[in-house]
């Protein structure tokens, strides 16, 4: 009889568990098409359609004509810009990375005022407009800003440093911008990882270095995918930072879009660029995938 008491209550919620997986599992097709359908619209209205126009508007002006994406090979000045916005992507994603994952790891497993101090400041970041921490680096960096004034007071240089509408300031502000990007994935793959792993790793006789390497690091890289893919992504489209910090001879491919299509009126090639992106994004996200996926810490990406 006792035995009958204390097992009562878990097989009632096993009852439970199963009635409510078995009533997801049996959606019919057209209640299910129905759920999603809001989504579907949305998709389509706001997503393929654009899509499709831009890549018609490259291709047909009024008929088949490649012309717009030959130009973009046959003037060096656009390939360069296509290079260089890859390159900056490249950099500023890797940058966020190296600096990114320290701050994740040290919000993941600390607790107390400086998790909450680490977190704010992350958060912070992230909420800040855009605008205004680019107009923060301009500060920073311009002629007589607060680094060039320092260097000259100490006395290293009397003109100062050419800082601002350089490549390596676009780095890093960029990287500034889309830090929280790559931290916030990878805090939250390292929260999802027991304790207990690296304590039985340690057990085992594994040092921190080797505990880290064969077991923490491998169990976060969904979040280092998820925050790599987010980063190098946001960064191909940037476009207030490389304009305001860049200047003319930065120019990136959001820029050169942009001025092809406000200034010049040059719709067809700026779609072509558009859809040169587009396609450039997508196989890189698709080379990370396969890159990641080749090591045993990526089955939670699928």
């Amino acid at each position: 009889m006792a035995m009958a008491k204390i097992s009562r209550p878990a097989v009632k919620n096993r009852s439970a568990t199963h009635r409510v997986s078995q009533s997801a599992g049996h959606y019919s097709p057209a209640m299910a098409l129905a759920l999603l359908s809001p989504l579907l619209v949305l998709l389509l209205l706001g997503f393929i359609l654009p899509i499709a126009y831009l890549v018609r508007l490259s291709l047909f002006s009024p008929h088949l004509d490649f012309s717009s994406y030959r130009r973009l090979f046959e003037e060096p000045l656009y390939f360069e810009v296509m290079l260089r916005t890859a390159k900056v992507a490249l950099a500023v994603m890797t940058a966020s990375l190296l600096l990114g994952y320290p701050i994740a790891y040290v919000m993941a497993r600390t607790k107390g005022r400086l998790a909450s101090a680490v977190t704010a400041c992350v958060l912070i970041a992230l909420w800040s407009p855009v605008l205004v921490r680019s107009y923060a680096f301009i500060v920073l960096l311009q002629r007589n800003g607060v680094i060039n004034r320092l260097v000259k007071e100490t006395g290293i240089t009397e003109t100062g440093f050419r800082l601002l509408h350089t490549e390596g300031a676009v780095m890093l502000a960029m990287t500034h911008v889309l830090m929280p990007f790559m931290i916030l994935p990878i805090f939250a793959a390292l929260r999802s990882i027991p304790l207990d792993y690296v304590q039985a790793a340690r057990n085992l006789g594994a040092g921190p270095v080797t505990a880290f390497l064969r077991m923490t690091f491998p169990l976060s890289l969904p979040g280092v995918f998820a925050g790599c893919v987010m980063c190098f992504i946001l960064a191909l489209g940037f476009y207030v930072t490389p304009a305001l910090i860049g200047g003319p001879g930065t120019l990136m491919a959001a820029t050169l879009i942009g001025q092809q299509v406000t200034v010049l009126l040059d719709w067809p090639f700026a779609a072509a660029l558009a859809t040169i992106l587009l396609l450039l994004t997508l196989v890189l996200v698709l080379v990370f995938r396969r890159a990641f996926a080749t090591n045993r810490g990526f089955q939670g990406v699928n």
